[in-house]
């Protein structure tokens, strides 16, 4: 057994362990306040930065990768059409991200989460708008909170995540129904298809839920997207 898994199982066990009232809310009452003081501190540096697409894609792609160029050339194509970039604040995508922001002198936020591995702070992001999170949950919502578009570059579980978030908040209408773009026709195809042939058969989702998101090949159609929603609408923070 690593030690990583010796840590998650003796994590699993002080969950189910007894604790006296004193206990539960002494830990509760601090777990509390950081909940609160992260989401004070991400409200008040993201308050003023204006329009802006979030960026998601995987920590583990390289420099080298097609798709971390493209976000690259994304990122920079939306600063030169008057959007700032926000990213997961880390590697690979992220990077990428705010270095294209940062090519073209615009805003570039990164929302950095403490994590065992992969997530260290790249050096692309302005230094007034790297916010650091321990909660998924809080960060995911400043994600939402201040970005008038999503692009969603090729990643894992943590991009899956945070597509389906963007997705699930428009289908219930608890956010405006904002441009989700997802980059590499090749990568998200088979998902699509099953979304397709399967959630919709079972009637898990309806066929027109499907509208809610795009995919395109180049950096170009990406920002095309973002832009043809916003020559209808008036940019504004989502709620």
């Amino acid at each position: 057994m690593t030690d990583q898994w010796r840590e998650d199982e003796d994590r699993i066990k002080k969950v189910f362990g007894d604790k006296t009232w004193a206990q539960i809310k002494s830990e509760e009452s601090w777990r509390i306040f950081k909940i609160m003081s992260e989401f004070v501190e991400g409200i008040d540096k993201l308050s003023k930065i204006g329009p802006c697409v979030s960026i998601f894609g995987s920590a583990r792609t390289k420099p080298e990768d097609k798709y971390y160029q493209m976000a690259e050339q994304i990122a920079a194509k939306l600063v030169r059409h008057g959007y700032g970039v926000i990213t997961g604040g880390g590697p690979g995508i992220m990077e990428a991200g705010n270095k294209g922001a940062k090519s073209e002198q615009g805003r570039s936020v990164g929302l950095n989460i403490e994590l065992p591995f992969e997530q260290t702070p790249n050096p692309y992001i302005d230094h007034d708008k790297n916010i650091n999170f321990d909660f998924f949950f809080v960060r995911k919502v400043m994600f939402v909170k201040y970005s008038q578009g999503f692009i969603i570059m090729p990643g894992g579980f943590g991009t899956l995540d945070e597509m389906f978030e963007s997705l699930t908040l428009i289908q219930t209408h608890k956010i405006g129904r904002f441009p989700v773009v997802l980059v590499g026709t090749a990568y998200w195809s088979g998902l699509f298809e099953w979304m397709k042939t399967t959630m919709v058969e079972h009637g898990n989702i309806h066929e027109e839920d499907l509208e809610f998101f795009s995919i395109v090949d180049t950096p170009t159609d990406a920002v095309r997207i973002i832009d043809e929603f916003y020559s209808k609408y008036l940019l504004k923070p989502n709620f």
